[in-house]
Formats: structure tokens, C-alpha cells, sequence
């Protein structure tokens, strides 16, 4: 073959290539505010490689971490942001219905919370997200909610007493909070270290994954594995983003949140089975023993309150929720 007809068949192949369609990929943004290690983490990795696996590549799960959970539901409602994987802590201020999962002492365990938000009361719940220009996708979780603070061994409810304790931005944590006189100071989770460092809070609540995770052991000595709230977490993305899938990529996208749903799930458990030992490891003072029910009665006032400004009727089927 002559050199100019090997050119010309070059020629023709790259031309040939030209004309062929490229396969278009589409980035789908999931922020969440914890470390990559972290159940929040293991849940966004696991939708990440199943749903770009099921979509063959065309479709990217660009996974980004931001500390400020109300700023990513914004960026989602907006479409900046396709998705939030996250606490419904800030979530109440955009989708009221779901406070009462917010409620002291609302969940026996484990087994009761997820078997209620995977039951037709967590379908129902999902369902208020679109007329607030959100898609509730499916319930995932942070876990059982502790008392960490700098000041004292916390053993009863008096103990909490003038404690400045960081809260998310929810008015039912707060309220809980404030009945049991401590002073609640509601702040973005990115502003958490740095308060606990220079004294601006005593204290803060959240489940042992999230303790272990951000090493807050570090700027707290005490811990009292109170349990006082259950903490579900949340997979939202943006209707437009949602809306534009076929079907097919859909249903992929759906078998991905299950996914992350169980990946998350199975990281919380290994945490919570781990993390209390953990976190006596790295030198903190644990308090093992609680005594719920001296803690539920000091918060009656604000239960009383919130059987009247939540969905009370919602509440008792929560609370009266067995398996089949």
C-alpha cells in the first residue's frame, strides 16, 4: 500500500470517528457534611458506584462534602445542587411534616425507627417534600442522638442545667433543650469545632458515628449516651434533575438510594458497636447508665406542647408502630 493511500484511509477512519455520537455524560452533585470514612460517606459511595455501574458511565456522581446542611437543602431547591444526603435536623424549615420525627424519645430503637420510615408513615412523610420543590427520595440515617460537653459528668437532668448547648437549627431539639434548662445556641455543624474550642458552647448532641467521625473527643471530655433523640438522615434531590431521567435511569436511580440506604445503615451499626469504646479509647468519660425515664418526665412540658403544634395524630401511629 502506497503511503498516500495509507493517508487517505487514516483520513477516512478519523472522520469516521468524528461522525460517530458521543456517548454525553451528565453530573449529578451530591453534597453531604461529614468525612468521606463516615456513614454519611459509605452511603454516598455506595449510589455513586451503583448508579453509575447500572447507567454505564454516562451518568457522574460527583460526591462533595459541606458542612452547612441548610445551605446544600437551598442549593438543591434552587437546582445549583442535584441532591443532600444528610440529617433532617434543618430539613423542618422546609418541610414542616417531617418535625415529628424530631420528637424526644419518640423511637424505642433501632429496629422501630427504620422499620417506621420504611413503612407506609415514612411514605407519607416523603410525600410532603414536593410541594416544597423538593423530591424526598428515600430515608436513610445518622442514629440515636448522645450529650457530649467540657464542664461535667451529665447522670441526670439537673446536670444539663445552664449547659450552652450547639443544636441544629430545629426548633423541636431546641425547645427540648430549653425545658431542661440548658441554653440552646442553634449553629451550622462547620461552626461547631471552633465554638467548642474557644468556649462559646459548653456542649452539642449528636449520634456516636458523628462524634467518632469529626474527632470530637478532642474539644469534649464527657459524653452521656442519653439517646434522647433518634436522628434520621435523608437522601433530597432537586424535581427538575429527577424529572429529566428516563425511566429506565430512574428506576437505576432508585435501586442506587436502596443502596446507599443499606451502605449507610450497616456503617451506623458498625459505629455504634465501635464507637463507645472508640471514643473511651481517645480518653473521654462515659456515662453508660441513664435514667430515661426521669428525663422524659422533666420534658413533659414539652411534649405537652408538641402534641399540640406537631401532627399529634402522626405521633401516636409513630409511637404505636410494631412489625408485622
Amino acid at each position: 500500500m502506497t503511503l498516500t493511500r495509507r493517508a487517505a484511509l487514516a483520513a477516512l477512519a478519523v472522520v469516521g470517528l468524528a461522525a460517530a455520537p458521543a456517548v454525553a455524560q451528565t453530573t449529578i452533585t451530591l453534597q453531604h457534611p461529614l468525612p468521606s470514612s463516615s456513614h454519611y460517606g459509605a452511603g454516598a459511595a455506595a449510589l455513586k458506584e451503583s448508579f453509575e455501574r447500572a447507567t454505564g458511565g454516562r451518568f457522574r456522581v460527583n460526591i462533595q462534602r459541606n458542612d452547612n446542611e441548610r445551605e446544600i437543602v437551598e442549593s438543591v431547591q434552587i437546582g445549583t445542587v442535584e441532591c443532600y444526603l444528610g440529617s433532617t435536623g434543618p430539613v423542618g424549615n422546609f418541610v414542616p411534616a417531617v418535625r415529628v420525627l424530631d420528637v424526644p424519645f419518640l423511637f424505642r430503637d433501632y429496629a422501630h425507627a427504620r422499620g417506621v420510615l420504611d413503612s407506609d408513615i415514612g411514605q407519607q412523610l416523603l410525600g410532603q417534600f414536593q410541594p416544597r420543590g423538593l423530591v424526598g427520595v428515600i430515608w436513610l440515617e445518622n442514629g440515636f442522638r448522645h450529650l457530649t460537653n467540657s464542664r461535667r459528668e451529665v447522670n441526670a437532668p439537673s446536670d444539663v442545667r445552664g449547659l450552652k448547648v450547639r443544636t441544629m437549627e430545629n426548633q423541636v431539639h431546641m425547645r427540648a433543650f430549653s425545658t431542661l434548662g440548658a441554653l440552646p445556641t442553634p449553629m451550622a455543624f462547620s461552626e461547631l469545632v471552633p465554638a467548642l474550642q474557644q468556649g462559646t458552647v459548653d456542649g452539642q448532641e449528636n449520634p456516636i458515628p458523628v462524634i467518632v467521625a469529626n474527632n470530637l473527643n478532642q474539644v469534649q471530655r464527657y459524653l452521656t449516651l442519653t439517646g434522647h433523640v433518634y436522628s434520621p438522615a435523608i437522601l433530597i434531590c432537586n424535581p427538575a434533575m429527577m424529572q429529566r431521567l428516563s425511566a429506565a435511569d430512574r428506576a437505576a436511580f432508585m435501586e442506587a438510594a436502596r443502596a446507599a440506604q443499606q451502605a449507610n445503615r450497616d456503617k451506623v451499626t458498625a459505629d455504634e458497636n465501635s464507637g463507645i469504646e472508640e471514643l473511651r479509647r481517645r480518653g473521654m468519660q462515659v456515662v453508660t447508665q441513664v435514667d430515661t425515664a426521669a428525663f422524659q418526665q422533666a420534658l413533659a412540658a414539652a411534649f405537652a406542647q408538641y402534641e399540640r403544634e406537631l401532627d399529634g395524630a402522626t405521633l401516636r401511629r409513630i409511637r404505636d408502630w410494631r412489625p408485622n
